[in-house]
Formats: structure tokens, C-alpha cells, sequence
């Protein structure tokens, strides 16, 4: 299995995923054009991994913002990492969110609540002056 990387942009986030230490990041803001072409790549590789490597996966999400469709697209992301859960195997959600985005903390909390995996929520430093 390769490893992915995705260089984000203005409107699209960093995407990587690495097989041989099961860690995926999703870091930046998600307003892509086709959101489910934009995160093809990563969901299928983690279809290939849930069949492919019998590891742990580790994913971290953080996003400034994100639109509707990017939103799917997480949960379809969601829905793979729990099927990874399924076979046994460790799951390690961190999910980043600024101190004053009570939004993204409740979006966090409802894809924890319809996904039923278990996410560590981290309040992002302060950046310093």
C-alpha cells in the first residue's frame, strides 16, 4: 500500500495517510468544488486498508471550516474508520477545534454521537502574539 499525501490549497485541506504507522490527517479548510472527488483518494485508501493491514489507525481532523458536502465526505470517512473499529483494531480520533468554535465542537460531538467511535476533542493553542 502507498502512502497518500494531498497538498491542500486556499480552499482544500492537506489530506495524508500513511500505512505503515495507520495515521491519517485532514488539516485545513474544505470548501472543494466536488468534495467526494477531493476525498476519493483517501477513502478508498482506507477501504484498502481496513482489507490490506491488520493495524491501528490513528486520524486527526483539523479543520478551520468546512461546507456541507465536505461534511459527507467526513462522515463517509467516519463510517470507514468505524468499520476498521469493527475488525478489532485500535482507533484514535483527534479532533482539533478553536477555543471559541462552539460550532465545530457540536459538529465534532454529533459525528461522535452517529458514528458511536470515541473522539479525543483538543482545544487548539492560542496562537502568540
Amino acid at each position: 500500500m502507498e502512502k497518500i499525501i494531498v497538498n491542500g490549497g486556499h480552499k482544500t485541506p492537506y489530506l495524508s495517510a500513511d500505512p505503515l504507522n495507520g495515521k491519517v490527517l485532514i488539516k485545513g479548510r474544505s470548501n472543494p468544488e466536488n468534495s467526494c472527488e477531493y476525498f476519493k483518494p483517501l477513502i478508498d485508501w482506507l477501504d484498502n486498508y481496513s482489507l490490506q493491514i491488520a493495524g491501528d489507525i490513528h486520524l486527526t481532523i483539523d479543520l478551520e471550516q468546512f461546507n456541507t458536502s465536505s461534511s459527507k465526505c467526513l462522515m463517509d470517512i467516519l463510517k470507514r474508520i468505524k468499520r476498521i473499529e469493527e475488525l478489532k483494531r485500535n482507533v484514535f480520533i483527534e479532533w482539533f477545534y478553536e477555543s471559541d468554535d462552539e460550532e465545530m465542537l457540536e459538529t465534532a460531538e454529533t459525528f461522535e454521537s452517529m458514528t458511536g467511535l470515541k473522539f479525543s476533542l483538543i482545544v487548539k493553542p492560542e496562537a502568540e502574539a
